[in-house]
């Protein structure tokens, strides 16, 4: 992954680390790269049932390489956004394991996984305002629906950091953990969505993702073809099956 990237497979979990801890994982452009990279593996392998984030050197990301962007390095990938993931998450579950900071662009790739797991001590924020800027790598469009709107246009504004225990109040953070503890509890969360059939689970990432913005009209009838497609699938079967004979399900991941 270019030696801005590291993924280590566990199983059916692929854990991926922004691994430049020296510049406490800023993201410039090869990191954005070989991000959007790892990712696109975990979608095309269906024997990865999650992929699980997070950084090294105790920090998860610090947000953008500005040294890198005074070079004109974006660390952006076409189509796909900041670090190659904001724009275009991955459709397989991906899970935040948060230590240390996540700030700018880094609270924005953090929002951009589905579940966080953070330290009780770790700290998110978009202080864009305090430098002239805004979060337009998802930051406004995704806090908002993981927090109170109130509360996240008050961050917004005030670029005031969120603590982890903070957030999990307001239902960012799904898991605290001790310090130390961030990838560990999610490589828990994340084995016990692994369980469950591949198909299915992203099937229902995206209805989850996605059906509050299909018209009202549509909505069953969106939904009916996604059920059927999951029902006709060789894992619903297996899982039926497994069910039948006490055992546990193989999965195929279709």
């Amino acid at each position: 992954m270019g030696g801005t990237v590291t993924v280590d497979r566990r199983g059916q979990v692929l854990v991926i680390t922004l691994d430049r801890p020296a510049r406490r994982n800023a993201v410039d452009g090869a990191t954005a790269r070989a991000l959007a990279a790892a990712v696109d593996d975990l979608d095309a392998d269906p024997t990865l049932a999650v992929g699980v984030l997070t950084g090294a050197g105790g920090t998860f990301c610090s947000g953008m390489d500005l040294g890198a962007f005074l070079t004109g390095d974006l660390p952006e990938v076409p189509g796909r956004g900041f670090g190659g993931i904001t724009r275009r998450p991955p459709e397989t579950p991906l899970v935040a394991a948060v230590e240390g900071y996540a700030l700018a662009g880094g609270c924005e790739l953090a929002l951009a996984c589905d579940l966080v797991v953070a330290a009780e001590d770790a700290v998110f924020g978009i202080p864009e305002v305090t430098r002239g800027l805004f979060a337009g790598s998802g930051g406004l469009l995704r806090l908002p629906r993981r927090i109170p709107p109130a509360i996240a246009l008050e961050h917004a504004l005030t670029g005031d950091p969120l603590p982890a225990v903070e957030g999990a109040r307001w239902g960012l953070v799904n898991r605290l953990t001790p310090p130390g503890g961030a990838l560990a509890g999610a490589l828990e969360l994340a084995e016990r969505i692994a369980r469950n059939g591949p198909l299915a689970v992203r099937v229902t990432k995206h209805v989850v993702q996605t059906a509050p913005e299909w018209p009202a009209d549509e909505v069953w009838d969106r939904q009916q073809v996604l059920l059927d497609q999951v029902m006709g699938s060789d894992d619903a079967r297996e899982g039926a099956r497994a069910f039948a004979e006490k055992r546990p399900p193989v999965w195929t991941g279709r």
